[in-house]
C-alpha cells in the first residue's frame, strides 16, 4: 500500500471516528507528520489530498515548505531560541510553545515578517519526565504571559499521551480538554473565539483523542510507514 492510499484510508478513518463520536468530521484536522520522509513522500500525500504537514526540525520545515508552499506547515518539535526566525518563517502553527522566554522571540520574528504567529501551548498532562511541556497548573500563567504580544496568538493546547495503554491515553486527552475549557472560560470574547484548538493524538491513539475532543490529530507512521500495523493501534 502506497502513501496515497494510506493517507486516503487514514483520512476516511478520522472522518468516520468523528461521526461515531457525534462530531462533524470537519472539526478534526489531519496533520500528516512527514518528518520521516523526503519530498517525494510529501508530494504523494499532497496528491492524495493532504494539506497539513508536521515537521519537528527547522531545516526540514524550511526545505519542504519552500518546495510546497501550497501546504500548511506545522512545527511540532522542540523550539530552539536560535531557530525561532526559521520556524516562524515557515510555520502556520507552532504546536510546542512551553517556555515563556520564547514568547518575545516569536513575537519579534513574526513582527519582522508582518504576520501573527499562531501557537499552541504544550502541556505535559501525564507528568512524564521524558516529555516536554508546562505542568497543567502552569498553563494559565503561560497563557497570560502571551497576552501582551500582538504578533503571537494562542490558539489552544497540545499534549502527548503515554504510549501503550489506550485507556490511559484517553484519560490524558480528557484532562487536556477539561483544562482547555477552563482556560477558555477565563478569556475575553475575542481571545476565546481564537482559542479553539486541541492538538492531541498520534498514530497509536488518535481515535481516543477524537472521542475526547481533538481538533487536530498528528499522524505520521500510519500514513508514511508501510511497516505500520493497524492492528497494533
Amino acid at each position: 500500500m502506497g502513501i496515497e492510499e494510506r493517507y486516503r484510508r487514514v483520512a476516511q478513518q478520522v472522518a468516520q471516528t468523528a461521526r461515531e463520536a457525534g462530531r462533524d468530521p470537519g472539526e478534526v484536522r489531519l496533520v500528516a507528520v512527514s518528518k520521516t520522509v523526503g519530498l517525494s513522500g510529501v508530494e504523494a500525500a499532497l496528491a492524495a489530498g493532504a494539506r497539513d504537514f508536521g515537521e519537528n526540525r527547522p531545516d526540514a520545515i524550511k526545505k519542504k515548505a519552500g518546495e510546497y508552499p501550497q501546504a500548511r506547515w506545522h512545527f511540532i518539535g522542540n523550539v530552539q531560541s536560535r531557530r525561532i526566525p526559521d520556524i516562524v518563517q515557515c510555520a502556520s502553527l507552532v504546536h510546542s510553545l512551553y517556555q515563556e522566554r520564547h514568547v518575545a522571540r516569536i513575537d519579534e520574528a513574526a513582527r519582522r515578517l508582518g504576520k501573527v504567529q499562531d501557537v499552541l501551548l504544550e502541556v505535559n498532562v501525564s507528568g512524564e519526565e521524558s516529555k516536554s511541556g508546562v505542568a497543567p497548573g502552569q498553563a494559565g500563567a503561560l497563557l497570560r504571559a502571551c497576552e501582551p504580544f500582538a504578533n503571537v496568538r494562542v490558539r489552544g493546547l497540545m499534549t502527548m499521551a503515554p504510549q501503550g495503554d489506550k485507556a490511559v491515553a484517553h484519560a490524558c486527552f480528557e484532562d487536556l480538554a477539561r483544562l482547555h475549557a477552563r482556560l477558555r472560560d477565563g478569556l475575553d470574547a475575542q481571545r476565546a473565539d481564537a482559542f479553539d484548538e486541541l492538538s492531541m493524538g498520534m498514530s497509536e491513539d488518535w481515535q481516543e483523542a477524537v472521542f475526547a475532543g481533538a481538533t487536530i490529530v498528528r499522524i505520521g507512521r500510519a500514513v508514511f510507514d508501510d511497516a505500520f500495523d493497524e492492528a497494533d493501534r
